[in-house]
């Protein structure tokens, strides 16, 4: 599933192609046909995220709603735009460009107190200039769950998945078994300023790269990453590798249906 940093780019991307511009909006596959029908002939507005959820606004008050989930895909191209297959969920079309969304979990037109109440089931997004850490150190602080489960909770914090939750933790020396309520204030004050300064960078390069310029292939005579998830990281998907700064074996298990991630030499209970 895309991480939040994904989300915010393709906000980005709305409306670097479309802000502002008339737009012949449509569904080819039909699942979306009524809504798209009101926005045809209209223009994108706002683009905004939060968390993994992406808010497009086309002049009036509603907005489209979509969550991309573990199978929606977007694509962008200039036209002409090729013929439509229909696994487009929603297409729009301008002069200069085109957009394809397929396979999203949720495509739907909602109102804006439908809005609001998607924010308000939200953790703070490191990426919004609204955020409040406060808030998610809260609900950290006096939880027995593990903090790797909890960075995964979108309820706790929104926009963080697997490859960032697992970064994080390890760039902070931190176990993931810990309870919430074990992470002191100064910990959670630097792993958020640390997710805000990687998701920006996430943005910026659509991609994760989370490893520091010392450690970076260059600077160790490593050789680069190989993966399809791109970027640099410490131990996301290399279970049995040897650890960038300490040399012991990187461990995976599973965690909340996920798989973690974590040097156990570097993040010491």
């Amino acid at each position: 599933m895309p991480e939040g940093h994904t989300i915010h780019r393709l906000a980005e991307d709305y409306l670097a192609s479309f802000g502002g511009r008339v737009a012949r909006v449509t569904s080819p596959q039909g699942k979306f046909a009524d809504a798209a029908a009101l926005l045809d002939g209209t223009a994108l507005t706002t683009a905004e995220a939060h968390g993994k959820h992406l808010f497009l606004r086309f002049g009036g008050e509603d907005w489209v709603h979509i969550h991309l989930g573990l199978f929606g895909k977007v694509r962008f191209g200039p036209v002409p735009a090729p013929p439509a297959a229909d696994t487009v969920r929603l297409r729009l079309v301008n002069d200069t460009a085109y957009v394809d969304l397929r396979g999203p979990t949720a495509c739907a037109l909602i109102t804006d107190a439908e809005k609001r109440a998607v924010h308000d089931r939200l953790g703070p997004d490191p990426l919004r200039p609204d955020a409040d850490p406060d808030r998610a150190y809260a609900r950290i602080s006096r939880s027995r769950t593990t903090i790797a489960a909890l960075l995964m909770d979108q309820k706790v914090i929104a926009g963080v998945g697997n490859v960032y939750r697992a970064e994080v933790l390890f760039r902070h020396g931190i176990d993931p078994y810990r309870p919430g309520r074990e992470i002191t204030r100064a910990e959670w004050d630097a792993m958020w300023a640390d997710l805000v300064g990687l998701m920006r960078e996430g943005v910026r390069n659509n991609r994760i790269d989370t490893v520091r310029p010392e450690h970076e292939p260059e600077a160790m005579g490593r050789p680069p990453r190989r993966d399809d998830h791109g970027g640099e990281v410490y131990v996301y998907r290399r279970a049995t590798l040897p650890c960038h700064i300490c040399g012991g074996e990187v461990r995976t298990a599973e965690l909340a249906a996920r798989n973690l991630f974590w040097c156990p030499g570097c993040q010491r209970a």
